[in-house]
């Protein structure tokens, strides 16, 4: 079984079979567009040309879509599932000849680009602080990378996949301003000499008496590799809103 399928249905299976009794289950969709202020890659990292593929696929916006899955244990120990597909793809023109695996591209000739980008993740989160309007957690989750850069160019095509799994850090911080109104921080991230990673989220949060909840912020996914293999970086901005439904 592929290794973000295997998550995806550990986490399914963790937090749908746990006790009822154990705590509250959180389902929410969040949406909206998504906005490049970098995208580079240079494939292999250590001979090939580095490039911009916002030359192909544009800056953005473009619509994106992520489902989250949150079951409090208890009050202090929390389990969430996140799915965050992402893909773009373009057509333009190469600013100059770029050597990507085994083909030269030229400069000035139609040529698709397709940059994805998906990501299946298991976060545990340790509440250590929950008193007045302030609630802190921390935790690590673990985050499946599902990674594609294509080019395209007449008859030719060449691509470059990266499946793999990255161990991440992560923090949680909700303040409350009004007794159904929220601010909350959410990021997780990792670093190494050789690449690094941070998702980070400011949201308003908006919850009725009824179970429904509505949010509404800003979300930045940056990071990358830096190695004979492989070099890319991008930077991602989110304009973000969603609903939710606490059980």
């Amino acid at each position: 079984m592929p290794a973000p399928r295997l998550l995806a249905c550990l986490g399914t299976v963790l937090i749908l079979t746990m006790p009822s009794e154990a705590g509250g289950l959180d389902l929410d969709v969040e949406t909206g567009g998504v906005w490049f202020s970098r995208n580079d890659a240079r494939i292999p990292g250590d001979a090939g040309t580095k490039f911009d593929l916002r030359d192909l696929t544009g800056s953005g916006p473009d619509p994106y879509v992520r489902l989250h899955a949150t079951y409090d244990l208890n009050p202090r120990h929390a389990l969430r599932l996140t799915l965050a597909p992402l893909e773009v793809e373009g057509t333009g023109t190469l600013s100059e000849d770029v050597r990507f695996r085994n083909e030269v591209f030229t400069a000035d000739a139609p040529t698709t680009g397709t940059y994805r980008f998906n990501t299946y993740r298991l976060t545990y989160r340790w509440t250590f602080h929950d008193r007045g309007r302030w609630r802190w957690g921390a935790g690590a989750a673990a985050l499946v990378r599902d990674a594609k850069i294509t080019l395209e160019q007449g008859d030719r095509e060449q691509s470059r996949d990266d499946l793999g799994l990255v161990p991440l850090l992560h923090l949680h911080g909700a303040f409350r301003v009004r007794d159904r109104l929220s601010l909350v921080l959410d990021a997780e991230g990792a670093w190494s000499p050789m690449g690094r990673a941070i998702d980070a989220a400011i949201t308003a949060r908006y919850q009725t008496d009824s179970g429904w909840y509505a949010m509404a912020g800003y979300r930045t996914l940056e990071g990358g590799a830096d190695n004979d293999d492989v070099y890319t970086f991008a930077w991602l901005h989110f304009a973000l809103a969603g609903v939710g439904y606490r059980f």
